[in-house]
């Protein structure tokens, strides 16, 4: 009987913690998520350049990379910024990633 509980709860303690590889999204997929939204606008115009940057994680323990806006920025030299979206995509929380895109001119 004790080893069902304790393989029980080893279990139940994996399945909590397999979501370790995690990323900000407005909403969760256990399984499998992708998910695109909007994280800023400015009053700016045109926005004909996109810039991305991205950051990966595998299981919660490593993680890589930048994601901030002004390497996104830098990476398609836009000095004026329209608007900015991210897409965050995790697989059974064993690989997560998180991708800025800057848009502007």
């Amino acid at each position: 009987m004790k080893k069902v509980i304790l393989i029980a709860g080893v279990t139940l303690a994996a399945l909590f913690m397999s979501s370790c590889a995690s990323t900000k999204s407005p909403v969760t997929g256990f399984v499998y998520m992708d998910v695109k939204a909007p994280e800023a606008v400015t009053a700016n115009g045109n926005s004909s350049k996109v810039g991305t940057a991205k950051v990966q994680s595998i299981l919660g323990i490593v993680a890589t990379g930048d994601a901030s806006i002004e390497a996104a920025a830098t990476s398609a030299g836009i000095s004026k910024i329209h608007h900015i979206d991210y897409v965050a995509k995790n697989i059974l929380g064993i690989v997560a990633s998180y991708t800025i895109y800057v848009y502007g001119e």
